[in-house]
Order: structure tokens, then sequence, then C-alpha cells
């Protein structure tokens, strides 16, 4: 029976959850290294470790080098999530189903963890195991800073957190804009990582990710409005709570959908200088708009 793609995309889940778990620090008499263990080995569809792994498939680089690579960005993912749930941020009790870190524990140390996990991931990056070439080593560092620090999610954060208490809504532009930068940076680190690992042309995989992540964000503000808060796992309705704008209330729900399947279908064209061998790619990029959490 042929592989279909969610085998796929479990068997990959696996293989990165198989290597953050021997990487991540053991648990010791501390609870710092339980808290981040728990922060990251939560289950989850592990999409911008996927990406990393089918992006550096592109080029020959073999497994071992990318899931170092795909490790590095599931950390990064996971501090996010971790900060992103404090009471200062979006205050959420649950995420995926179980207690948020801040809850289990306390707020410092959610605020800890994430710390620990974002400065682990750019460890794991400079080893020499991840690329023996210092300069790859340093490309990887180096786009990742700017994917995560102030040019990029955490400019997104910023961004969103100000929308809460602006006075009028974002515009189209301007939420484009904020979810470039906190959903769409770390999804073209994932996807274009394979590239510098292979010291190649990054272009054709940086367009295709700037329109996966648009729509991979386009499908979250769909399920924000229609999803089940029980698959998943979290609150819903968040923004709308807020009164914040997001493509569903600026394009309307119809609109929204079909915005999304247009950018999977621009997102398949870009990647059409790798031929077959990107096939794992078109199909996550098809995947994105229809999860159903």
């Amino acid at each position: 029976m042929a592989r279909t793609f969610p085998d796929l995309l479990r068997e990959n889940a696996g293989l990165v959850e198989a290597a953050l778990n021997e990487m991540m620090p053991a648990s010791d008499a501390t609870h710092l290294p339980g808290a981040m263990r728990y922060a990251v080995l939560n289950g989850g569809k592990r999409l911008r470790g996927f990406l990393a792994l089918e992006s550096a498939r592109l080029f020959g680089i073999p497994d071992i080098q990318s899931l170092r690579v795909a490790a590095a960005i599931e950390c990064v993912h996971a501090y996010s999530l971790v900060h992103d749930d404090l009471p200062c941020m979006d205050d959420d009790a649950l995420r995926r189903g179980k207690p948020t870190v801040h809850v289990k524990w306390d707020e410092a140390t959610a605020v800890l963890v994430g710390d620990a996990l974002q400065t682990l991931a750019f460890g794991f990056l400079a080893d020499a195991a991840t690329a023996p070439q210092a300069e790859v080593r340093l490309a990887l560092i180096a786009r990742l800073a700017n994917a995560a620090g102030a040019n990029g999610m955490v400019l997104g954060q910023v961004q969103d957190i100000a929308a809460e208490t602006a006075l009028a809504p974002l515009d189209l532009s301007q939420i484009t804009e904020l979810q470039a930068n906190k959903t769409g940076a770390l999804i073209e680190w994932s996807a274009t990582s394979g590239a510098v690992l292979a010291q190649s042309d990054t272009v054709p995989l940086e367009n295709y990710a700037r329109a996966l992540g648009l729509a991979f964000q386009i499908q979250d503000d769909i399920l924000d409005v229609e999803g089940d808060s029980e698959a998943a796992g979290k609150r819903l309705n968040k923004d709308a709570d807020a009164g914040k704008a997001t493509f569903v209330s600026l394009l309307g729900l119809e609109a929204a959908k079909i915005r999304a399947k247009s950018l999977v279908e621009q997102a398949s064209d870009m990647l059409s200088p790798y031929g077959e061998g990107a096939a794992a790619l078109r199909q996550v990029a098809r995947y994105v708009v229809s999860r159903d959490r």
C-alpha cells in the first residue's frame, strides 16, 4: 500500500519527537529540565520540523543533520508558545489539551523555560554535528536570530499586542504584515533551512514559505471561528473576544477560505524548480488549509 501524506506527516513528527527526546536535557533535582521537556515533548504536528526535514531532502542532506535543525526550530516554536500563553500575553490555561507551563508550574518557571529553550536551539545549530562548515552553521544561526527576534516573530507579537488597544482595527495589509512576522518568519526559516545547509539558492523556498505561512494563518483564523475547542485543545474565538481584526473579519469566512486555497496554489507553483522532488512540500501546503486544528 502506498504511503499517504498523513503517514509521512506522522513519520516525520515521530523522527523529530525522538530527536528532541534524545537532545533535550534529562530531568534532574530541579524542575527546569522537566518543565522544558513538558513544553517541547507534547505532541503536535511538528510542521516546522517537517519543513526542515523535507527542504533538506530536496538537496540530499542526510536526516542526521536536518533533524538537529528541526529540533532547533521546534524548541524556538515551543518557547514562543510558552511565553504566548503567559497572563501578560494571551493568558491561556490550555495548550494541546494540557495545562500550560505557567499553570502547571508558575509564571517565573514559564519565563525561564522559554528563555532556556531559545538558547538551547542556538546551541543545537552551533554544534558541528549540524553542519561541518562553520559558515553554514553561522548562516543558520544568523537567519534564525533575524526570524525569531525584533525583525520577525517578536515584532509580530508586539504588533499583535498593540492591535488590542489600537483606536481602529488593523486593515488587511497591516494584518498580513503582522502575521508574516509573528507566524510566517519561523515557517520561512524552516522551509529554507535545507537550502542553507546545501549552500544553495533560498529564493524559491522563501517565496513558497511566504505563501504557505499566510495560508496557515488564514486557516488559523477560520478555525478560530468554526473550529472545535476540544479538538484544538485550546480556547477559540480569542481574537473576536478581544475585538481584533482577523482575515475572517476583514474578508468574510468564504472569501478567507478562497484566499487560503489560492495561496496554496501559489506556494505549490513556487516549487517548480524542484520538480517531483518537492511533492511532500506541495502536500503540506494542501494540508495546511484542510486541517481541523
